[in-house]
């Protein structure tokens, strides 16, 4: 049986990277979720919700629960557990949905 050159047995990682969480440096590989970074980090949280400004982080790990929603590179409510993390990526703490609470 012949092997694609996708298959991750040949494959061939590269070297690791960095991206930054809220401006610390964070070590990730390439491939690796932006979720799967911040975790190896040890970072946990980087969401809080709009009620309350509870922490949130990595949940389903699939991308069905919401609960990993990052700020990246400036857009809000990115899915940090399907985002592959890119050299130079800069995550922020998302507070609540994200965007600027409009003044009343």
């Amino acid at each position: 049986m012949s092997r694609s050159p996708a298959d991750p047995e040949r494959a061939e990682l590269g070297p690791p990277f960095e991206i930054t969480f809220d401006g610390r440096p964070v070590r990730a590989l390439p491939g690796q979720s932006i979720a799967a970074a911040l975790w190896a980090a040890g970072i946990l949280a980087w969401r809080t919700t709009r009620k309350g400004g509870a922490p949130r982080g990595a949940f389903c790990g699939i991308g069905s629960c919401y609960d990993c929603l990052a700020t990246v590179n400036g857009r809000p409510n990115r899915r940090a557990c399907l985002l592959r993390a890119r050299p130079g990526d800069a995550v922020t703490t998302q507070e609540g949905t994200g965007h600027a609470e409009l003044a009343v």
